[in-house]
């Protein structure tokens, strides 16, 4: 399975790797210090070492996985919804409506309005049109109507950061 990428997506979490990896020696240095003020089995100072220098390797891992199977995708000029276009939403039961970005997974802040492409929103509106009325489908128990009021086109340099885990 792969993950859809943008370019500039690829080029922020090869600039983020390179950064972790400048950071190893750091890591390995507050091992050695804190090794050394003594009994390490109650030695809180060395755990907190080992456990960041295990999540700066698994974000590397992460990272370095995701950029061998990703999928670059490229955004069109289609008139439909495509990534990083802003788009506003009427949700027909409620009549509120709503301004969402779709973006790719590794860019998504539900807070700011960016959803992924993979989300039920996202790939129920994702390719539709200005006035078209859109089935979402969370769950069984979770159903509605949105209609798509305006599109506006976006491009690939969101102000959004990569996705931390």
């Amino acid at each position: 399975m792969f993950d859809e990428l943008t370019e500039q997506d690829i080029l922020e979490m090869q600039k983020e790797i390179e950064e972790r990896i400048k950071l190893r020696s750091t890591f390995h240095d507050d091992i050695v210090m804190a090794r050394s003020y003594g009994d390490l089995s109650e030695n809180a100072e060395y755990h907190e070492a080992k456990r960041s220098k295990n999540k700066n390797e698994s974000r590397i891992r992460y990272l370095k996985n995701m950029i061998k199977t990703a999928k670059i995708i490229k955004t069109e000029n289609s008139k439909g919804v495509d990534y990083f276009d802003l788009v506003t939403l009427l949700f027909d039961d409620t009549g509120d409506t709503e301004e969402v970005v779709v973006s790719t997974k590794m860019r998504i802040d539900a807070t700011k309005g960016i959803i992924s492409r993979e989300s039920p929103l996202g790939s129920a509106i994702f390719g539709k049109e200005v006035g078209e009325k859109v089935f979402v489908d969370v769950s069984p128990e979770v159903q509605y109507f949105v209609t798509i009021l305006d599109i506006k086109k976006g491009n690939q340099k969101v102000d959004v950061p990569l996705n931390k885990f």
